[in-house]
């Protein structure tokens, strides 16, 4: 993996589109030249909202452009840059790129065929749990074979990646594996009464990325 993060990527692209130098852009955004060059190679560079706002006022964009910050279009539409090149991802690698928890899809049968229903959801160990309504879609598929999704887009960067576990979920009832459950924090979106959680023990996980050839 590259050792620039996103955000010095993405000002760097922008700025060669512009056909700018480091030099022109800090004098637009009243920056020293020096500090931006740091920004640009930064794995996680810190920048004020206002430094932000600047530099994308420079680059003629906008913030959320630079960040990543997603809008109301679904991603992906700006489709990729360059020559994508697409790997294939380990375990270990899958497992640390939605360590952080977050939404993902959990993906079962219903009378109707296979559904896709997005939930919030952290890491217990190696497993996926989530929480939901006793009642709700995702509790109708206990003891059953399901799959869960996770996925992350960068329009921006037009490069993104893709996790697939898939094992047998159950609903958590014993009281020690309970009290874990609860120490996740999982706040779901959709609110309401929402005290069952669901743990998904995966037996096979899989993981692709796609990213421009030369960003390593």
């Amino acid at each position: 993996m590259s050792s620039v993060g996103d955000l010095g990527r993405r000002i760097a692209e922008r700025r060669e589109e512009l056909a700018l130098s480091t030099q022109q852009v800090a004098e637009r955004a009243g920056m020293d030249p020096s500090y931006l060059g740091l920004v640009e190679h930064s794995a996680s560079p810190q920048l004020t909202r206002a430094a932000l706002w600047r530099l994308s006022a420079a680059l003629e964009t906008t913030a959320d452009a630079l960040t990543g910050g997603r809008v109301l279009a679904p991603p992906g539409g700006k489709g990729p840059k360059g020559r994508a090149v697409l790997h294939r991802l380990e375990r270990e690698v899958c497992e640390r790129l939605i360590a952080p928890g977050g939404v993902g899809r959990i993906v079962f049968d219903e009378a109707r065929g296979p559904v896709a229903i997005p939930v919030n959801f952290k890491l217990l160990g190696h497993d996926v749990v989530l929480r939901t309504g006793a009642s709700a879609p995702p509790a109708s598929a206990i003891g059953r074979k399901v799959s869960f999704e996770v996925d992350h887009i960068d329009d921006a960067l037009g490069e993104g990646w893709s996790v697939l576990m898939t094992g047998r979920a159950h609903i958590v009832v014993d009281p020690d594996e309970l009290r874990e459950a609860e120490t996740l924090g999982i706040v779901p979106w959709a609110g309401g009464e929402r005290h069952t959680y669901v743990r998904l023990v995966p037996e096979v996980v899989t993981g692709r990325s796609i990213r421009r050839s030369g960003a390593c």
